[in-house]
């Protein structure tokens, strides 16, 4: 009897690697997530890795000297590496775009993943540096998405022009008494009008109103959005499983 295959799964993003086992019944392992600065990963990252596996998925946003040190890692250590691109269709799932490879691999693995989980429709919500949304009616088609900075980026940039608006602090409330509040305010609430929004425009669109999925590393950092959604912090890797799956 042949023993299975050792498959692991990586997100290699703009400010962390995420990875994981592919488990034999198709479903995503414990996930390990490591900070990085964008040029290097740090000492240690891999300790989580086995000294041998036969293969690697992967997926990256990161820069091209990141995804370079990662696959020499990854090559001392498997055999066979695959690379997710987006493609316009894969199994029922057919994307928006007309030029395919715009669209990001962490936002076609992600509808790839929700279509995984159900039928929908689903609005998918991912919130890292950016938030990205992508509507995915119950027959697997992507109706497009928007895209929009982070509170933490709109923060930043903010900080960025002017040094007195502080990057981090404050609370949400209706009407702020004082600049931090008023500055996190703000910024979450641009966000979650933008979600509701798109939810809006979804249901108008679809004649239903989608289930929202939140993904991505900023969504315990929102609030408000629990009580409305189904969290999926892993949703990029799950899309990476489903990938992975249906190549072998």
């Amino acid at each position: 009897m042949m023993a299975a295959m050792t498959t692991f799964l990586l997100d290699l993003g703009n400010t962390r690697l995420k990875f994981a086992a592919l488990h034999d019944d198709g479903g995503v392992g414990e996930v390990v997530a490591v900070a990085h600065d964008g040029e290097s990963l740090p000492g240690g990252w891999d300790a989580a890795l086995p000294a041998c596996f036969d293969a690697a998925a992967l997926t990256t946003v990161g820069s091209t000297a990141l995804r370079t040190r990662l696959l020499d890692a990854l090559t001392a250590r498997c055999g066979r590496i695959s690379i997710a691109r987006t493609v316009s269709r894969f199994g029922d799932l057919r994307i928006a775009y007309p030029h395919p490879d715009a669209l990001g691999a962490d936002r076609f693995l992600a509808l790839l993943g929700a279509r995984a989980r159900g039928s929908g429709p689903w609005l998918l919500v991912g919130i890292g540096t950016a938030i990205t949304l992508d509507l995915l009616d119950a027959k697997g088609l992507h109706r497009g998405g928007r895209i929009a900075p982070s509170p933490a980026l709109m923060r930043e940039a903010l900080h960025a022009r002017a040094t007195q608006l502080p990057e981090h602090g404050g609370e949400v409330v209706a009407f702020a008494d004082n600049t931090l509040d008023a500055l996190r305010s703000g910024c979450d609430g641009a966000a979650l009008a933008l979600i509701r929004d798109a939810l809006d425009a979804g249901a108008a669109l679809l004649g239903a109103t989608p289930r929202l999925l939140l993904h991505g590393g900023g969504i315990d950092a929102l609030p408000g959005l629990d009580s409305h959604g189904l969290r999926a912090p892993a949703l990029v890797l799950e899309g990476l499983a489903a990938w992975a799956r249906m190549r072998t």
